[in-house]
This record gives structure tokens, sequence and C-alpha cells, in this order.
């Protein structure tokens, strides 16, 4: 089990790290959005898309960049007393309370499956079926459902990327959690964050 769990962490922690590190340039894509669209606020015919194409690059931005923000230890928790913790008492509390974590992210990926099937024209409540469909090719494409603003992109793409992001997340989560016991199983994972 030690070594399923060693190599599990050896191939998720280099994974979400390469992804965070590629995503956090996409700030820079967000700056270049809102420019191009001040500048044709001012100068020109102002763009519908930019708006809205900036939110979508946020949301991509964040969603992606959270499994490396869990993997860095940069998300929000209270220090106050968990700061002076030693590691193995970190990883005890971390272990049981990422329970909560993990049961959270469960519903909003079934959330997200099913708001990206609904994207995509299926309108029933079994969404993963309609995706194991799409793959076989027993089910196919309904109508697209569309942004209601004068834009009117399709909702797929940025939904797609909220349940990859998600489900990245996921398997941080499973990853910070497998340090965890591995930290409280006597092995060097390097010092809690």
């Amino acid at each position: 089990m030690i070594r399923a769990l060693k190599a599990y962490v050896g191939v998720i922690d280099p994974f979400n790290r390469m992804i965070g590190r590629i995503v956090m340039y996409g700030i820079f894509v967000m700056m270049g959005i809102l420019l191009w669209s001040s500048v044709t606020k001012v100068f020109f015919l102002p763009s519908l898309w930019t708006l809205e194409m900036a939110q979508f690059a946020m949301v991509a931005y964040y969603i992606l960049g959270g499994p490396y923000s869990i993997q860095m230890g940069s998300n929000v928790r209270m220090d106050l007393i968990y700061g002076e913790m030693s590691d193995r008492r970190k990883a005890a509390i971390d272990a049981v309370t990422v329970v909560f974590l993990l049961v959270y992210l469960g519903f909003l990926l079934y959330g997200g499956i099913a708001s990206t099937a609904y994207s995509l024209g299926y309108f029933g409540s079994e969404p993963i079926s309609f995706f194991a469909g799409l793959a076989t090719g027993s089910e196919e494409l309904g109508f697209l459902e569309r942004s209601p603003t004068s834009w009117r992109p399709y909702l797929w793409p940025i939904k797609t990327i909220m349940v990859i992001g998600i489900f990245l997340m996921l398997l941080q989560v499973l990853c910070e959690l497998a340090k965890d016991i591995l930290r409280l199983k006597g092995h060097d994972m390097g010092a809690k964050v």
C-alpha cells in the first residue's frame, strides 16, 4: 500500500504542478483581453466579446490553478493554532478534515458533469450515462446551450474546463491525503506547509 501511495503522489504531484505552472501565465491572457477591451472602448467600436471572454479566462485560470494552489498549501486556512503544530499532528488533522473536502468536490464534480451535459443538449437525469452514450455513439448532441448575452458564445467549452479542473482538484486532494497517510506512517514527504 505504501508503494502505491508513493506512486500515486509521484504521478499526480508533477502533473498538477505542470498544469499549474502553465495556467499561471493565464493572467497575461486576461490582461491582454481587458487591455483590448479598454482600447476598443476608447478609440473604436467596443468589442462585444471582451468582457465575457475575460470572465471565461478568469474561470479557467482559477479552476485549473486550484490543484496547484492546494499542492503549494496556498489555500486559505486558519493558522492561529494549526501553524504551531508538528507535521505529524497537521497530517492527522488534515487526514480527517479532507473527507469533507472530498465530499464537497464529489458533489461539485457531479453537478459540473450534469451542467456540461445540459449545455450539450441533454435534459435527462443521468448525465454520466449520456457521456457514456456519446462515447459509444448511442447518444447524440442536442440543442447546444448559449450565453444569453449579445455575443452568445457556446457554454460547453468553459463548463468542460470546469469539470476538468474540479476533477484535477479531486485528484490533488487525494494526493494530499496520501501524503498525510505517508507522514503518519513515518515517511518523509517534506514539511507540511
